[in-house]
């Protein structure tokens, strides 16, 4: 459970490290709240809407603070970290982290955009002179694959070429639809030889097999391409979505799509749409439903893969997010810019309840979950 000083004679309230949950009534924000309640946290729920922001106080008993992002440093002077939960990231993170260095406070975020991990990666001398810990992407997909990727780097030190790729159950929230579509007509994005290099989203394809047989998956912009690389090192990266066949052809699309969605009217009546439509998966589907990430390593003259198995990812986003919060405030992260693993190592994944490591060796598999059991099974 998150680690909480609890008050005492000696101990007033000013003591208690204070958490700021910003877009606390998004749909992963609310879930965000609602974990860090249940590991006895009392965050402080914040927001650009202020009825909203208060609707969310008022259910969960909790301080409500209102105010666009641009105004954060005047409401961050008695916080010890920031978790933005408010996409898409690329309007909200930059300003976040502007305020969060200006007043002392740690940043985290639960983004998947590559372009926000390498604005905030070029922070980090910032935060370092500031003491301050940028910590972006601490849900899924950037935990479990990041890692995924340095458990694999650990296996195999000389790797040259690092492949992730993911699966999961479920939907999605209204607030993920909304950040996919306002970057839909970008470029992909690939490390090769250290740098990013552009490609169009869907430019390979690759089979992989999750453990449940073998699945078609395309390349795709995923924020590993940045952080796996700052983790690990390696210098040739790629990420593959597993997708069925209609959808490996509407990934190929994606780039003509662009020209028809990148209008600012468009782009409103589909926000709109979403807000009206969309709920995100439901409470069953987040109990029942599971994700599946495989990560390969290569060298010149070896080859290894693991795996892991998961909660449905918004399950996961909130416990990965609350969890990586009570490490921070209880001042367990180095400052300066950080990725999940490269602040706590590759077993973090494993502190999630439900999640189970596989390592494919010749012809077993050597399985390590998150229960007290270890176990080896056959591939």
């Amino acid at each position: 459970p998150l680690s909480v000083p609890h008050l005492s004679d000696s101990m007033s309230a000013s003591d208690v490290p204070r958490l700021l949950v910003y877009g606390a009534y998004g749909y992963t924000g609310r879930l965000v709240v609602e974990a860090a309640l249940n590991r006895g946290y009392d965050p402080i729920v914040a927001g650009r809407d202020t009825t909203k922001t208060r609707g969310v106080a008022t259910a969960t008993d909790l301080e409500a603070r209102s105010f666009p992002v641009t105004d954060a440093d005047a409401h961050l002077g008695d916080v010890d970290a920031v978790l933005n939960c408010a996409g898409p990231f690329a309007e909200t993170a930059d300003a976040m982290v502007d305020a969060c260095l200006e007043t002392g406070t740690h940043y985290l975020d639960i983004t998947g955009e590559l372009p926000v991990f390498e604005r905030l990666r070029r922070r980090g001398p910032d935060a370092v002179d500031a003491d301050v810990t940028l910590l972006p992407g601490v849900g899924f997909d950037v935990v479990p694959t990041d890692c995924l990727a340095a458990h694999l780097h650990g296996r195999l030190p000389d790797a040259t070429h690092l492949s992730l790729a993911f699966d999961s159950d479920g939907g999605v929230s209204p607030g993920t639809l909304k950040t996919a579509l306002s970057g839909i007509g970008a470029e992909g994005a690939a490390r090769r030889d250290g740098d990013l290099r552009a490609e169009p989203i869907a430019a390979r394809t690759r089979v992989v097999d999750f453990g449940d047989g073998l699945q078609r998956a395309v390349s795709i912009p995923w924020g590993d391409v940045s952080t796996a690389y700052h983790t690990t090192g390696i210098p040739n990266v790629g990420v593959y979505l597993s997708l069925p066949r209609s959808g490996r052809v509407v990934a190929t699309l994606v780039p003509y799509l662009g020209t028809l969605l990148d209008g600012e009217t468009v782009q409103r009546g589909l926000s709109w749409l979403i807000d009206r439509y969309v709920e995100g998966p439901d409470a069953s589907t987040r109990a029942s439903g599971e994700a599946r990430v495989w990560g390969e390593v290569r060298s010149a003259d070896d080859r290894l893969v693991s795996r892991l198995r998961t909660p449905e990812p918004y399950r996961l986003t909130a416990e990965a997010a609350t969890l990586i919060a009570g490490k921070v405030l209880d001042g367990d992260a180095p400052v300066g810019y950080q990725t999940p693993a490269s602040a706590f190592g590759p077993d973090l994944v494993l502190e999630l309840d439900g999640v189970e490591r596989v390592d494919l060796v010749e012809d077993e598999v050597v399985a390590r979950d998150s229960s007290p059991a270890e176990g080896v099974a056959g591939d």
